[in-house]
């Protein structure tokens, strides 16, 4: 059998896992400095947990695990099998009880009320772990990848807003990439429903926008007439996608255009709140700036919405993005309970990272190499790594006989900088052969003497 993989999933050598951890103790370094916990969730959820919240096409998209056993038993017969396939949303239900998670913050909802006892609110949480989509896969979309998500929930405080956007700056900050935060409020997106006379068809008209960044305007106008708005209500919501100004600008002419009611005018004051702290605290590295064509598909957004974009890189795609909801945990029975979170998408982070030779860690993760000339010289080989591991400096024998070219191969292929060669000589004089691979300096030693050269700052 030919070894492959499912499509959109991928293996990680060394090398990319050590960097895809430098991303991920990143994100959790800072996350912790404001506060959050971790917690863990199961791969898989019950698919009525995941079903409904998602929208339409984000149902169309969970992966699905068929039931164990002889799922078909409850068919008599063919005809009855094939009528039941016709509504392939019931037959899904038949055949299928549980689904991978499609995301982390529909499961972390459940988390909370199924925990409530052991939680206090405002409960911060970080999670970080792999979600699964049935996309097509491309360049920066996969299948299965990783979100590194922090919510928290049992407040209504725009302070958590701030934070939120505060700790996007500084994780991109930390990683040296520059980006642009979007943001938008799902309260300003139905007033501009009800301003042009659609209001109940609120989710058809953010599914829609939320491609602008993806397909040109006269597809995402042919999408909302195939979704019954017609072209005068276009027409209107036309100036609202093709804006253009700064903040103070985009905000009045919010307050112009709209016949401010209650909700709408909420969701501008949110947006005037965000915008005038960072005015007065501006951030280290990235830009703030509102996007009246933000929409976020994910049905159960209520307020502040918020998108983050790379400004280098081929990838021009969203790196991190999130928001309010004010109920999501109600479908759970916890009515009234308000959240906000972010999520980055770790993969994409790296492939740009990647890209842009971002990564300050070459993935070196053996410091010293230490090389027996022969089996008489194993013991103090193992003697002296026990010494160089106490010291926290990762180590490794080379433990199999092999000529000295193949051993240095080795050690050039691991990017291992410093190797230890220990012979006969060695043994008796107690002072061992230190190499530095990258000079191609040698010099004899005795144990104690590396140490102090491996422990300099500059070497560590």
């Amino acid at each position: 059998m030919k070894p492959s993989l499912p499509k959109g999933t991928r293996d990680f050598l060394p090398q990319q896992t050590i960097r895809r951890n430098y991303i991920f103790d990143t994100i959790k370094e800072v996350y912790k400095l404001y506060g959050y916990q971790p917690i863990e969730t199961p791969a898989m959820e019950n698919l009525e947990t995941l079903t409904g919240k998602y929208g339409d096409e984000g149902d169309k998209l969970i992966f699905k695990i068929l039931n164990s056993g002889n799922f078909l038993s409850d068919f008599e017969d063919e005809n009855m099998l094939i009528n039941a396939s016709k509504n392939i949303n019931q037959f899904a239900k038949n055949i299928s009880e549980k689904a991978l998670r499609y995301d982390l913050t529909v499961p972390f909802a459940r988390f909370v009320v199924q925990n409530l006892n052991d939680i206090t609110f405002p409960f911060k949480r970080y999670q970080i772990q792999p979600v699964w989509r049935a996309d097509r896969p491309q360049k920066g979309r996969y299948r299965e990848f990783y979100q590194c998500d922090a919510d928290v929930i049992g407040s209504n405080s725009l302070v958590n807003e701030l934070e939120l956007i505060s700790i996007i700056d500084e994780v991109f900050s930390r990683l040296k990439l520059s980006v642009s935060i979007k943001l938008n409020n799902r309260k300003i997106l139905a007033g501009i429903a009800n301003f042009i006379g659609y209001a109940d068809k609120i989710i058809d008209i953010t599914v829609a926008i939320d491609k602008l960044d993806k397909m040109p305007m006269e597809k995402v106008c042919d999408e909302l007439l195939q979704k019954g708005i017609d072209e005068a209500a276009i027409e209107k919501l036309k100036p609202f996608m093709l804006f253009k100004g700064n903040n103070v600008e985009k905000l009045q002419f919010l307050k112009q255009q709209l016949q401010l009611k209650n909700t709408t005018n909420k969701g501008i004051e949110e947006i005037e709140f965000l915008i005038s702290y960072f005015e007065k605290n501006p951030l280290k590295n990235a830009t703030l700036d509102i996007d009246l064509s933000l929409a976020r598909g994910l049905n159960y957004y209520t307020g502040c919405i918020i998108e983050v974009k790379a400004n280098v890189g081929s990838l021009a795609t969203s790196v991190c993005g999130g928001g309010r909801y004010d109920d999501l945990t109600g479908i759970f029975g916890l009515p009234n309970v308000s959240g906000v979170g972010i999520s980055f998408g770790a993969d994409r982070i790296y492939d740009i990272l990647d890209e842009l030779n971002l990564f300050e860690n070459n993935g070196e993760s053996t410091k010293v190499l230490i090389i027996p000339i022969s089996n008489s010289e194993l013991n103090d080989a193992l003697l002296n790594a026990v010494i160089l591991r106490e010291k926290d400096l990762a180590t490794e024998v080379y433990c199999e006989e092999a000529k000295m070219k193949k051993q240095m191969t080795y050690a050039n292929n691991k990017q291992i900088p410093y190797v230890i060669i220990i012979g006969d000589e060695e043994v008796k004089s107690q002072l061992l052969t230190f190499k530095n691979m990258e000079t191609g300096e040698q010099q004899k030693l005795n144990i104690n003497e590396i140490l102090v050269q491996l422990l300099k700052p500059n070497n560590l």
